[in-house]
């Protein structure tokens, strides 16, 4: 009776085990496709993404050549006419308030890690969860007169979208993480007093035990705004005269 009940517990076992297996294998099937290994579909992946890396970096240069020539040609007019050259200043003025010119010139610079893996408030939490922190900084280098303000080389403009998307933070659409690197552009002295006030917001980051560094520097370089921003709902307002 014993060698019975013994048996049956060995076939449940085995009904069970294999239930679970099939389950596992039909999970791995749904997420990496039919008749795939992880492994191979990993490699897969990583593939596509060299390629499509690929892709960019070609379309990023293809980008640098048609503005490169632009510019000769915008030369080429201003040469021409000195009615041509004061439209080109006017328009590489507002190109530039606008973000779509790289600029460089002296200003601050301010890094921020996480905390280090032994303290209290590393647990889960990193810079991704200070997005309030973040605009502020933005705001505060604002309002200190910065001239351009970049985070991991994404310029900021009046478009920027700076969210969180998991376990990271997108700017201007780009993933990035930590260590944040805000750059700006301005009176260095200035600049630094606005973050580095007592119980300002350098402060705030260091007592919840964040790594920063903020620096002055004396030729900051920072990007255009990459991203074409359409108008599609609104247009120049005229004015009436009567």
């Amino acid at each position: 009776m014993k060698k019975k009940s013994e048996r049956l517990a060995l076939v449940l076992v085995s009904v069970i085990l294999g239930l679970i297996l099939s389950i596992q294998f039909r999970t791995v099937n749904k997420s990496v496709g039919e008749g795939v290994l992880p492994t191979q579909r990993a490699q897969e992946l990583a593939s596509e993404l060299k390629k499509v890396q690929d892709e960019r970096d070609t379309q990023m240069n293809r980008i640098e050549e048609l503005e490169s020539q632009i510019k000769k040609h915008e030369k080429d007019e201003i040469d021409k006419s000195s009615h041509a050259e004061s439209l080109y200043e006017d328009a590489m003025k507002y190109r530039t308030l606008a973000g779509y010119v790289d600029l460089e010139g002296p200003g601050i610079i301010l890094e921020i890690n996480d905390p280090p893996g032994d303290t209290q408030y590393s647990d889960g939490y990193g810079v991704v969860d200070q997005l309030d922190l973040i605009l502020q900084i933005v705001s505060i280098l604002n309002a200190a007169d910065a001239e351009a303000i970049s985070i991991n080389d994404q310029r900021y403009t009046s478009f920027t979208e700076i969210v969180r998307a998991g376990d990271h933070i997108e700017i201007n659409g780009v993933s990035t993480n930590s260590p944040l690197v805000i750059k700006a552009i301005g009176n260095p002295n200035t600049l630094e007093s606005a973050l580095a006030i007592k119980r300002g917001v350098v402060w705030q980051l260091k007592n919840y035990n964040y790594m920063t560094l903020l620096t002055q520097d004396k030729n900051i370089v920072i990007p255009k705004y990459r991203k074409v921003k359409e108008l599609k709902y609104s247009s120049p307002s005229e004015e009436d005269d009567s």
